[in-house]
């Protein structure tokens, strides 16, 4: 089982802290097993969160053990951080230890010098003293997170969800990632300008909208080669109109929807089985590999063959 050990400080933040928590121990794999534990790390059992006060059950000597570490932030990144968190933090990722930050819990991060040489993230309102702070770091504040592999950041308040089912997901795969997405009630990515190796879920309309039946065929016909007027014809609207609800309820476009769709089936296909990329271009409703290839690496930021290489699962590999 994989051990998440989270790192409770003084004046933590309670919604970076509750987080991890939150989003790691509602998964469950398709054979009903839970992949993760979490384990609440202080260094002291008593731990100041501003509003309240919390019992932390393990102590920095848990952190050896993890195999993933994350670093809430704390209500003031200016504190120093304690010499012994320092050194816990470095010999965990001497010994291979994936390690996350949410929030200014990148200060926390960065006070190791791990991140030095790296591109990193934070609350956006908190990016430019980072970057001040530790010039070593390149500080990226318009992304919600960065993965450098073993060391991650996220920006601030709900972007911790992001980079917690970005992590789930390079784990466990899209379809896993894609429940815990669901259980979160936050779509597998939102909008915020970073290329990662995780799945566009398109954005529904509204229960009960005009468009909830349409999509729904959609996604159900999306393999089959669906222009806009077939898409308006069983809509039971001119294009101009469904363009217009598109934009309003979605804000995409009808086609910029399928083609997601379309996309997002494909990914599943890369990870679960081992057919062709141009054969999957096929099976998911593209006209040519070639388009296929392109609309993929827009979307996704890499091509179809690398996502494979680092996606696929176990089975497949």
């Amino acid at each position: 089982m994989h051990t998440v050990a989270v790192l409770a400080l003084d004046q933590v933040i309670p919604f970076d802290l509750s987080t991890p928590i939150e989003v790691f121990t509602r998964i469950r794999l398709p054979d009903g097993r839970t992949p993760y534990r979490i384990r609440v790390c202080g260094i002291t059992p008593t731990v100041d969160a501003g509003v309240f006060t919390l019992r932390a059950q393990w102590g920095l000597d848990a952190l050896a053990s993890a195999d993933t570490i994350i670093l809430p932030g704390c209500s003031d990144p200016t504190v120093p951080i304690p010499a012994e968190v320092i050194d816990a933090l470095k010999l965990a990722a001497h010994n291979g230890t994936r390690i996350a930050s949410i929030c200014v819990g990148a200060f926390v991060l960065a006070a190791t010098g791990l991140l030095d040489g790296q591109r990193a993230t934070t609350h956006w309102l908190a990016a430019e003293f980072l970057a001040e702070r530790y010039p070593r770091i390149e500080v990226d504040p318009n992304v919600l997170y960065v993965d450098n592999g073993q060391f991650l950041t996220s920006a601030g308040g709900a972007a911790g969800i992001d980079l917690c089912l970005h992590m789930i997901r390079r784990d466990h795969g899209s379809a896993v990632a894609a429940d815990a997405a669901r259980l979160s009630v936050m779509p597998l990515e939102r909008e915020g300008g970073q290329a990662q190796y995780i799945v566009r879920d398109n954005v529904p309309a509204p229960r009960g909208s005009v468009l909830e039946p349409v999509l729904h065929w959609m996604e159900d016909n999306a393999a089959k080669g669906l222009t806009l007027d077939d898409i308006a014809l069983r809509a039971g609207m001119s294009t101009r109109t469904l363009n217009r609800h598109f934009r309003e309820q979605t804000g995409t476009t009808p086609l910029q929807w399928l083609h997601r769709t379309r996309v997002r089936h494909a990914q599943y296909l890369l990870e679960a089985t081992t057919h062709p990329v141009d054969r999957i271009a096929g099976q998911v409703g593209f006209g040519s590999p070639t388009a296929f290839r392109d609309r993929f690496k827009r979307i996704v930021g890499t091509s179809p063959h690398a996502y494979r290489a680092a996606f696929r699962s176990a089975e497949t590999a």
